[in-house]
């Protein structure tokens, strides 16, 4: 349950990185949610980190109407 609840919250962060203005800030929340998400599943961090952060990066370049 404790999983659970970790990966919902961090899943409404996309939500807020939903508005911010920019790449970086868009990466930062992205790298966040990923060292939690990848910390709650078993892993170091690291990994979900830098796939969040590149996320949050072309977010706005893939789906312009969720991330602009």
């Amino acid at each position: 349950m404790r999983k659970f609840a970790l990966v919902a919250a961090v899943l409404s962060l996309g939500g807020v990185a939903a508005c911010e203005s920019s790449d970086l800030p868009r990466a930062g929340v992205g790298a966040g949610a990923g060292y939690l998400i990848d910390r709650a599943a078993g892993g170091d961090g690291v990994t979900g980190a830098a796939i969040g952060a590149a996320g949050g990066v072309v977010c706005d370049d893939v789906t312009p109407g969720l991330c602009n």
